[in-house]
């Protein structure tokens, strides 16, 4: 019977990997569609987002039944409840590169971004993509290190943001409202992107210690600043 409930545990864990690197790919392809003003492409992505939906159905499913058959405590426990938060953010990560896609789609056969703003959404696709196939791993390998790291990869995101709202804000915009709401949305979604994949490092640092990654983080920073004694 144990050896069933740890099997289980570890499919709950397989299936987060699975859904991590579905909406990591859907991110990429979205961002593909929406620069290349690609139909086909985005509608497969809107279309492909119903799995990611399914997997986090069962997921909780599976969650929720091993809560009530087993009743887990402390690790075991951790575990569940934290795989269950892990899927909501992998969901709603899905629906973000989904939005991208709609947003293709929406314009279509236009492209929603401008010509001197493609290298900025390439850029923050592709880094949207790396932060969730890095989030995948931590989920794989549980490792602390490797996860406290999303969250210094994901300020490029925020630089970026910037650096788009930035073009917005210029007094030369020249590309009219419509436009500028487009790249204001699409700046949003992958900046919240993003920050899923550091959300989804932040609750595997929790399942792995005990302790949330910010106050690990204030402790290791209190332990490296306290003098040492007879200095």
């Amino acid at each position: 019977m144990r050896d069933a409930y740890h099997e289980e545990l570890d499919s709950i864990g397989e299936g987060l990997v699975e859904m991590a690197r579905l909406v990591g790919s859907a991110i990429g392809r979205a961002t593909t569609a929406m620069l290349d003003a690609d139909l086909k492409l985005a509608e497969s992505v809107i279309a492909a987002d119903q799995k990611v939906d399914d997997l986090q159905h069962e997921l909780e499913a599976r969650a929720i039944a091993l809560l009530a058959r087993q009743q887990p405590v402390a690790t075991d426990l951790r575990i569940v409840v934290t795989s269950l938060r892990m899927s909501a953010d992998l969901e709603r990560s899905g629906d973000l590169a989904q939005h991208v896609a709609k947003l293709a789609r929406l314009r279509f056969p236009e492209r929603a971004v401008p010509h001197d703003l493609h290298a900025t959404i390439l850029e923050m696709g592709q880094l949207a993509q790396r932060l969730m196939a890095k989030a995948a791993e931590v989920i794989i390998t549980k490792d602390v290190d490797l996860a406290l790291q999303l969250e210094q990869d994901d300020d490029e995101m925020d630089l970026l943001h910037r650096t788009l709202f930035q073009h917005l804000i210029d007094d030369r915009w020249k590309h009219g409202i419509e436009t500028a709401v487009d790249v204001t949305l699409l700046g949003r979604y992958y900046e919240r992107f993003a920050d899923h994949a550091v959300s989804v490092a932040k609750r595997v640092v929790y399942l792995v210690t005990g302790e949330h990654a910010d106050e690990l983080q204030q402790n290791a920073g209190g332990a490296q600043s306290a003098p040492v004694e007879g200095a």
